[in-house]
């Protein structure tokens, strides 16, 4: 029998390394799906904490008029040192409603292109403009960033900003190339409770932040319809993975340093069937249930990501169950933690238990949140320095509650003092990665997946993560 069982063990031990690892070794870095990072082509350097000559006016195109522009057009009225030079959308009235907010702003018109699918070219080529601005649907945002690289004018582009890896590497690599600065208009990071938990965490109130946690989950059911050419719900119906990663990537990578210190190295994605999507095809849309359900994005999406330095991020996108607005945003730490949703609070080491009484396992709230009391002066006391000289003038101007008007005026500022910008073309490289990288993972089985360096090998080359106006 001896030969029997040893044959036996043999063939388990043969099956059970087949199972665990298809490659000949036991090395668990082969069992990770790789991803390409190309070689920098000679001559071309990193753009990290990239510096421009000081600009006394910024002078700016606007590409794109519809739900975002209009917006952001009448935020740069408010922010001095501007000049709006020129405006552009495919249809005339939509250029003619953002000349009425120059009237309305004493300002003078900008010149207009409209009427054909290159006009937006045509601005591009201006040797008066130093920003181009774009705020169109998400197939058109990294060839016009590509073009305007190369037309030698500096790029801000609304979420997100690059679809593919494909995309994202040509955009790295004209940045680089031109050195012309290219950031992705990522307005999370400047909502308040975000701002004043990154400069919590820079005092080192939460510890070591070991896990951060962020989101889009946001029933869009009533917004469907105002996409035009429905180019939204197509790219849902036809793209698997989170296709919308930007705004709960943001505030995480900014509190954990990534290309500052640390990285992403690898990521698993899963996600659900999708159904309220295909039955909104179906009873709005009168579309047959077999071409609904042909419906490739997945209701709820799932990402966590591991970090060079033992640190994890979990990341989630839902468009479409009947779910409260969350961007989650939670930030764990050795000695504290924060939480935004659905109500923003604090829990700190040490202050939530009274050592003097006896630990009760069945009382629940014995380790809770502070205070309101004690939340409302923590962030009294590490209210961001950008908050304290914009908070005002922010809530005055709007945009998603003042954040959009802080970041185009951050923006601003940083171009004409000559200081690095806020989030360089590494964030949108980084951030907006997800969308293939998840697709790559959830279609292997949730097969773990390599995260590219972007900066190729300079991740480590700043250190730490900070606003200029900390200088």
């Amino acid at each position: 029998m001896k030969p029997i069982h040893s044959y036996l063990l043999l063939l388990l031990l043969v099956f059970a390394t087949a199972c665990s690892n298809p490659s000949k070794n036991n090395d668990p870095s082969a069992r990770v799906i790789r991803t390409e990072v190309p070689e920098r082509p000679a001559g071309q350097k990193d753009v990290l904490g990239l510096v421009t000559p000081k600009m006394d006016t910024v002078r700016i195109g606007f590409i794109g008029l519809g739900m975002r522009g209009p917006g952001a057009v009448e935020r740069f009225t408010h922010i001095p040192g501007t000049k709006i030079v020129a405006l552009c959308d495919l249809h005339a009235d939509r250029v003619e409603t953002s000349q009425t907010i120059l009237d309305q702003a004493g300002l003078p018109r900008a010149a207009e292109y409209s009427g054909s699918e290159d006009a937006w070219k045509e601005l591009c080529q201006r040797d008066d403009i130093d920003l181009v601005y774009i705020a169109t649907d998400w197939k058109h945002h990294a060839p016009m960033m590509l073009y305007a690289m190369e037309q030698g004018k500096h790029v801000a582009c609304e979420v997100p900003a690059a679809m593919n890896l494909k995309e994202i590497w040509s955009v790295v690599n004209t940045a680089e190339r031109t050195q012309k600065h290219c950031m992705q208009l990522e307005n999370c990071v400047y909502d308040f409770f975000e701002l004043t938990t990154l400069n919590m965490a820079q005092q080192g109130l939460f510890g070591e932040v070991l896990h951060v946690e962020g989101a889009y989950i946001h029933n869009l059911r009533d917004f469907w319809k105002y996409y035009e050419g429905d180019w939204r719900m197509q790219y849902n119906k036809e793209f698997r993975g989170d296709v919308y990663a930007t705004h709960g990537m943001g505030p995480a990578a900014q509190v954990l340093d990534l290309h500052r210190g640390d990285k992403m190295n690898t990521l698993v994605s899963m996600d659900t069937k999708s159904v309220n999507l295909p039955e909104y095809l179906i009873e709005e849309r009168g579309m047959d249930r077999d071409s609904a359900y042909q419906f490739a994005n997945g209701q709820h999406t799932m990402t966590l990501i591991r970090t060079e330095k033992g640190k994890t991020i979990q990341i989630q996108h839902d468009v479409s169950s009947p779910r409260p607005y969350s961007r989650m945003y939670q930030v764990s730490g050795t000695k504290g933690f924060a939480n935004k949703y659905p109500n923003p609070g604090y829990a700190l080491e040490g202050e939530m238990v009274d050592a003097s009484v006896t630990p009760d396992h069945e009382d629940l709230n014995a380790h809770s949140y502070v205070s309101t009391e004690v939340r409302d002066a923590l962030m009294e006391k590490y209210k961001h320095r950008i908050l304290r000289e914009l908070e005002e003038k922010a809530k005055e101007v709007g945009g998603h509650g003042g954040m959009d008007f802080i970041m185009d005026y951050r923006l601003v500022y940083c171009l004409r003092n000559g200081l690095p910008l806020d989030m360089d073309v590494y964030d949108l490289a980084e951030w907006c990665s997800l969308s293939e990288l998840s697709r790559i993972s959830i279609e292997n089985n949730s097969a773990p997946v390599e995260v590219p360096d972007f900066t190729r090998g300079n991740w480590n080359k700043v250190h730490g993560f900070r606003h200029a106006f900390a200088d």
